[in-house]
């Protein structure tokens, strides 16, 4: 097998290995290979080659990834993974994935991201889970708001745009989610040209959506909703659902005026949320919480640190102390022994001979970076290993923060 990055020449065949993996027709068409010629980098963009025939994917770009505190980080994202199913275990993932996570180091990229389809493939490579989400499906009728709802009561008000509004205050309520969020992910003008309907993925239908902006009193805007709805009815009754595209808020008041004008929209009897954080104001948002019914609830973004003392330092900590940890990581980058010095403030991270307080497999680093995994839930797994007493516990109030970690988009 030959594992290479492509050239021009090799992209219809390369597409057809994708679509074959991803289980969609492996007609490709001239759209599909002018958008990819478009958006992939060719020095960082894998294939597998048997004879001539494309039978693995794999393609990188540089992300910027937001950390606690409001840092963010260079990482390398890896997307379009796939091995045809003839060519099945056979060590091409590993292949493939090893040469991208060297280069990556070598680029000086601080970790990899990626979106896992399936849970158990990445751990080996030293991923691990970063952050999770929730979708719920809201029943309209049950959820107690007050049906002759007009607007926010804070003085704001919520304001139906269009697409060049979306692309004109779109990048920087984003940019203000980052960074007070950690796990979000960069949003590039590509993305929003695509989300206002400005360049089309030939493989996706695309309908033109609602664009809806929170205005705080002072005309600010602080908050962002992107939704579609059906158009079915029963019997003379609406049985419509509307489901969200996208809803980022940078203030509560934002978030609360959002939801709630989502949930009290003529004819919608059903709401479905999208992929959220898990402690999104839904569903206590609602007088009866119970009308919001979890329909997903899964690992996300996932994380593998290369660089773990520039990873550790970028981010702010919830008190101040010291941790030394153990990283174990059979690939090799993120492998030695770290003291954190850490605080609300910032923090240092360096190679350091002092015993060890925590060992952990890379992966493990990865799920806890962001503030969300559990070291003493992890301790208590038998994933990690206290080397002293109460190491965990320390690790817990170190790494932990106040609202958990949340990528709102799919790569």
């Amino acid at each position: 097998m030959d594992v290479r990055t492509i050239t021009e020449p090799d992209l219809p065949e390369w597409i057809r290995a994708l679509r074959t993996g991803f289980l969609a027709s492996p007609e490709v068409s001239e759209e599909d290979i002018a958008f990819r010629r478009a958006t992939v980098d060719f020095r960082r963009t894998r294939g597998v080659f048997d004879d001539d025939r494309c039978v693995g994917t794999l393609r990188s770009f540089t992300q910027q990834l937001s950390l606690p505190g409001g840092a963010s980080v260079t990482a390398g994202a890896v997307s379009n993974v796939t091995v045809s199913p003839t060519h099945r275990r056979r060590g091409l993932l590993g292949r493939m994935l090893g040469e991208d996570l060297r280069e990556a180091r070598d680029r000086g990229d601080v970790a990899a991201t990626l979106i896992a389809a399936e849970y158990p493939i990445y751990g080996r490579y030293g991923f691990g889970p970063a952050t999770w989400v929730t979708e719920w499906e809201v029943d309209v009728h049950r959820t107690g708001l007050d049906r002759r709802y007009s607007g926010p009561s804070c003085g704001g008000r919520v304001a139906l745009v269009e697409g060049d509004a979306v692309r004109k205050h779109g990048p920087a309520l984003h940019r203000r989610l980052a960074a007070s969020r950690p796990g979000v992910v960069g949003r590039p003008e590509r993305w929003w040209l695509q989300a206002t309907g400005q360049l089309h993925h030939p493989a996706r239908t695309w309908t033109r959506p609602f664009y809806a902006l929170y205005l705080s009193p002072g005309g600010e805007p602080e908050g962002l909703v992107v939704y579609a709805a059906d158009d079915r009815w029963d019997a003379k009754r609406p049985r419509n659902t509307l489901t969200v595209r996208d809803l980022i808020a940078v203030t509560p008041r934002a978030e609360r005026a959002l939801w709630h004008y989502l949930l009290t929209i003529d004819w919608v009897g059903t709401v479905r949320t999208g992929y959220r954080a898990p402690d999104d104001l839904l569903p206590d948002l609602l007088p009866d919480p119970r009308a919001a019914r979890v329909t997903t609830h899964a690992d996300y973004l996932w994380v593998r640190p290369l660089d773990v003392p520039r990873l550790l330092a970028a981010r702010t900590y919830a008190t101040t102390g010291t941790l030394v940890l153990a990283v174990t990581d059979p690939a090799g980058p993120a492998a030695g022994r770290f003291l954190l010095d850490a605080g609300p403030d910032g923090a240092h991270c360096a190679p350091t001979n002092r015993e060890a307080d925590l060992t952990l497999p890379v992966g493990e680093l990865g799920a806890l970076c962001l503030g969300d995994g559990s070291a003493v839930r992890l301790a208590a797994l038998g994933r990690i290993t206290e080397e002293r007493p109460g190491a965990a516990a320390r690790a817990e109030l170190l790494l932990r923060t106040a609202r958990r970690p949340w990528c709102p988009d799919e790569f």
